[in-house]
Parts: structure tokens; C-alpha cells; sequence
């Protein structure tokens, strides 16, 4: 009879006493995972499309100053006398660049399963994959790459889901 006890009890501190996944933070892991996938697929076709990049990069510089480029499109790049050097090192650096892209996917992945868990932890391994990228690319492009609409989009969105998560920190409990 004791035996029925003591499984009762440890049915009941691990089932019914642990903490639910607040709803909010929940949301944000999920998006968190759809961001992860879109950014590993980013990383891979970037490293794939380096030498392609690389070799057009002509044809497209003589399209945005032939006019033919929309403005809006010329804002969201870099300046022209950067695009090409950005270009060159990007395709110089693919490798490195992809490694550490992996690494920083990894983890954002990793962090937001541990907060899924509740785990404090989590939000670290989170906010390192997501600065790790902007370091990658101030180390091995330069510091070009931060400029126009596209970049300020990333940045914010960065700043978005660190400030949502940090908001949300006082659900992680372990």
C-alpha cells in the first residue's frame, strides 16, 4: 500500500504541480522555430549562391545605375561603391559564414526549446544566436553590411523578439 502512495505522490508533484507554458511564450517559440527554418534556409542558399552571387555582380551593379531598379529596392542594399566589396567578401567568406550561420540557427533553436521547458538558460543560448549573425558579419563582411531598409528590418525584428522574450522571462522558472 505504500508503494501506491508514494507512486500517487510522485504522480502528483510532476504532473499537476509543474508550471504551464504561458501563452505568450509560447507564440514566440513557435515563431521562433519558423524563424530558425527560414534562417537555415537563408545560411545554406547563401553559401550556395556565393560563386553565383559573386559572378553577377557586374550585371547588377550596371542595373541599378541604369535606372531600371525601383528606389525602394536600391534602399533596402547597400550603397553601390560597397556592394561590390560586400559581394567579394561574402564569397571569400562563404564558408566561415555558413558555419557560424548554423551555429547561431542552432542556437536560437536549442534556446527556445529550453524556455519551451521552462529553463532559464534558454534565453541566453537564444540571445547569442541572435547577435551571433551581426558579429559574424561585421568580422568577416564589414561594417557596410549594416546599412539600408533590409538590415534595419533585421535589426529590428531582432530587438523585437529579444525584448518580447525578455518581457516573458519571468515565466522561466528552472
Amino acid at each position: 500500500m505504500s508503494n501506491e502512495t508514494y507512486s500517487q505522490d510522485a504522480l502528483s508533484t510532476t504532473e499537476f504541480d509543474k508550471p504551464k507554458l504561458p501563452t505568450g511564450l509560447n507564440v514566440l517559440t513557435i515563431l521562433t522555430f519558423i524563424g530558425c527554418a527560414l534562417q537555415l534556409l537563408g545560411v545554406v542558399f547563401g553559401f550556395i549562391n556565393a560563386k553565383k552571387t559573386y559572378d553577377e555582380k557586374d550585371k547588377l551593379m550596371a542595373q541599378m545605375n541604369s535606372g531600371e531598379m525601383p528606389g525602394f529596392l536600391k534602399g533596402m542594399m547597400p550603397s553601390m561603391d560597397h556592394y561590390e566589396e560586400m559581394v567579394t567578401k561574402n564569397y571569400e567568406n562563404k564558408l566561415p559564414l555558413m558555419v557560424l550561420g548554423l551555429v547561431a540557427v542552432a542556437l536560437c533553436f536549442y534556446g527556445a526549446m529550453q524556455m519551451r521547458k521552462l529553463k532559464k538558460q534558454g534565453y541566453m543560448f537564444y540571445v547569442i544566436g541572435e547577435l551571433l549573425p551581426f558579429v559574424t558579419s561585421a568580422l568577416f563582411v564589414g561594417m557596410f553590411m549594416f546599412t539600408g531598409i533590409g538590415f534595419a528590418f533585421g535589426v529590428g525584428l531582432t530587438i523585437l523578439f529579444i525584448l518580447l522574450y525578455t518581457v516573458n522571462r519571468k515565466h522561466l522558472v528552472y
